[in-house]
């Protein structure tokens, strides 16, 4: 996808970009857990074509995706093998409690270079950031917080050549059980998946 301009995303408090040009349906992929699924779903269900569908990477925090020949990869390469491989992919820093290394990250990036198409271009965020100082108990207190700045410093880090888009947010009333995205809110995430990237 060729990008024009950065542009701010009002609804989210967040950049985005805007797109020049379409890219094919399901063209691009994802890495994540079940806050991706949220965003996938939502993704689709707003009418997004460009990224996969969800496709039960639920409870695939980073550690499951450091061995590249995991069952979550197996998973995504069912994917790659349904649609081709992705030009582009999403890669969603998850945690629970426990959190996630810096080295696991750039584990992440790498074995997504190795699933995908050559030169993929990589995107990579946090999980949803919360509004109104709410906590997720699956990722333990300021857990999204500590994604999102992960997310940041790989993007900062020019050996890993990855874009981060901006950061993911949910609203009062968009959240069931105080940390997944309910049918509103993950519709609210689908339309932030399609500001950022088509």
């Amino acid at each position: 996808m060729r990008f024009s301009s950065i542009l701010p995303f009002a609804a989210a408090g967040v950049a985005t970009v805007s797109a020049q040009t379409a890219d094919p349906a399901h063209s691009m992929g994802f890495i994540g857990c079940s806050m991706a699924e949220n965003v996938a779903q939502g993704y689709v269900a707003v009418k997004g074509q460009r990224m996969w569908g969800p496709y039960g990477t639920s409870g695939m925090v980073v550690q499951s995706w450091t061995n590249t020949n995991s069952q979550s990869w197996k998973l995504f390469d069912q994917q790659a093998a349904k649609y081709g491989k992705p030009t582009a992919v999403w890669v969603q820093i998850c945690i629970f409690t426990n959190g996630a290394t810096y080295s696991e990250v750039k584990q992440l990036i790498a074995n997504t270079r190795q699933h995908a198409a050559p030169n993929a271009t990589v995107y990579i965020t946090g999980q949803p950031l919360y509004e109104a100082g709410q906590t997720c108990q699956l990722a333990g207190p300021k857990g999204p917080e500590s994604t999102d700045a992960l997310a940041q410093q790989a993007a900062k880090d020019t050996t890993q050549n990855v874009i981060y888009p901006g950061s993911f947010l949910l609203k009062p009333g968009e959240v069931q059980d105080g940390c997944h995205a309910n049918t509103v809110g993950q519709q609210s995430l689908g339309k932030q998946a399609v500001a950022f990237w088509g």
